[in-house]
């Protein structure tokens, strides 16, 4: 497969599954997947576990970043097996990042925050790739491998904003908030949530509202920069890709904070958030300045080969099930159940 079919055919793939998503995932029903019965009280109910769509895509998008990786890293050469030691050491520090980094920033216990997250993975992604040439043997060179990475993150953000519109979060701002040359935009095109269990409804008031659908933008903008960061990827461009992708996607995460209307921790002219953003752009600059850049040939169909290894497909599935046990088990929401019999059907 050519690279320019590679890059058009998902594309069209995005394009299709962004056009059901913005349309769906805004309604009342698309928040819970279902509600497991945990503890029966004394007048009969049930109080359920809540598993959300949150977690769906949220899982969804995590092991779609690491097949991206898997690919790209594997249309270089490097075996799969080095990428999954990569993305665990990876979710390793980054997941609990989102917890903490959230916590601190936004005094909540209940939340994460891909923007901190990403932020730690930044910083420490050079030296864990160092740190595993020097210690498990081989070579996976730094500059191609950060690319992958940031382009598997391209991805995954991307599609992970469909677990923002779905449980409501990370809301823009009212239409009439928004800067005046855009308002006419967002008129036409704006999320209105329903569901008073959706965050928009409960910390912003917002149900039933037209509000910037800034999860939307950031879910094509990200996924459009992944493609690009591909394009370049694959014709062995990868210091292009790196800073282009991360360039991209981390300055539309400074000047996205301008249309949200979300809490993002203690006010003041620019959130940590944005600090973050910006911070991790000059520090990949000095990276790919700092390590020489490997040129190498590519070959997206052996990357694509790997994905059908059982290890592979394994790995997945697992990645799947653990990031959605994590993610997709709602702190925030409850439910009540009860249960009965048909009696015309017994």
């Amino acid at each position: 497969m050519n690279n320019e079919l590679f890059v058009i055919l998902l594309a069209v793939l995005f394009g299709s599954f962004f056009t059901w998503a913005f349309k769906s995932l805004p309604r009342e029903q698309w928040q819970i997947i279902a509600a497991v019965p945990m503890v029966k009280n004394t007048t009969g109910q049930w109080q359920g576990l809540n598993l959300t769509y949150y977690g769906f895509f949220q899982a969804t998008s995590n092991t779609l970043g690491v097949a991206m990786a898997i690919v790209l890293l594997g249309a270089i050469g490097i075996p799969a097996i080095r990428t999954f030691a990569l993305a665990a050491a990876l979710f390793a520090i980054c997941w609990p990042a989102a917890r903490i980094v959230a916590r601190v920033v936004e005094k909540k216990k209940y939340t994460f925050t891909i923007g901190g997250a990403l932020f730690v993975g930044v910083i420490a992604g050079p030296w864990i790739i160092q740190s595993m040439n020097a210690t498990l043997g081989g070579k996976m060179p730094v500059i191609p491998t950060l690319a992958a990475i940031a382009i598997a993150y391209a991805y995954g953000e991307g599609v992970g904003r469909l677990a923002c519109i779905s449980f409501g979060c990370c809301y823009g701002k009212k239409i009439e908030q928004a800067p005046p040359c855009l308002r006419r935009v967002f008129e036409s095109i704006h999320f209105v949530f329903a569901g008073a269990t959706k965050k928009a409804a409960y910390e912003g008031n917002l149900e039933g509202v037209c509000v910037v659908p800034i999860q939307a933008i950031t879910a094509v903008l990200f996924t459009l920069i992944a493609l690009a960061g591909t394009y370049l990827y694959l014709e062995s461009r990868f210091a292009a890709a790196l800073i282009a992708t991360m360039a991209a996607t981390q300055l539309w995460r400074f000047l996205s904070e301008i249309l949200r209307a979300d809490a993002r921790g203690k006010a003041r002219r620019f959130s940590a958030y944005q600090a973050m953003a910006l911070i991790a752009i000059v520090y990949l600059i000095f990276i790919a300045a700092f390590f020489d850049t490997v040129v190498a040939p590519t070959d997206v169909s052996a990357g694509l080969g790997l994905l059908w290894s059982p290890s592979v497909l394994i790995f997945c599935q697992r990645l799947w099930l653990t990031v959605f046990l994590i993610t997709g088990r709602s702190m925030v929401t409850g439910s009540t159940l009860t249960f009965f019999v048909h009696q015309d059907r017994v």
